[in-house]
């Protein structure tokens, strides 16, 4: 759910901000390398290394991969004026990260 509503607001952004400034090109390029950084701190954050299998890769931290995602997301949010949009979002984290755990099944 993080990296879907993640990625809709990095659609978002753009959207937003064209309406606002005519020339978003430059916009657009620090928005996907802002994207492509962040990805690389989820991805570190997702793939460690197994404590008792040295050479497999273990897969955890996907919620927290993706609330990285979108703490960035919320960051340009914020950076391009777009308090409105940053606040709604927040909260939609918020319902995510805590209402929804209650949801979540443990091994």
């Amino acid at each position: 759910m993080l990296v879907s509503f993640s990625s809709a607001l990095f659609t978002l952004i753009p959207l937003q901000a064209a309406a606002v400034n005519s020339s978003s090109d430059a916009l657009s390029r620090v928005i996907q390398g802002i994207t492509a950084g962040v990805s690389f701190l989820g991805a570190g954050e997702i793939l460690r290394e197994s404590a008792q299998a040295p050479q497999r890769p273990e897969v955890r931290g996907l919620t927290s991969a993706a609330a990285i995602w979108v703490s960035a997301a919320l960051g340009i949010t914020a950076g391009c004026g777009l308090w409105q949009l940053g606040l709604i979002a927040a909260g939609l984290c918020f319902l995510v990260l805590r209402v929804l755990k209650r949801f979540e099944h443990r091994n």
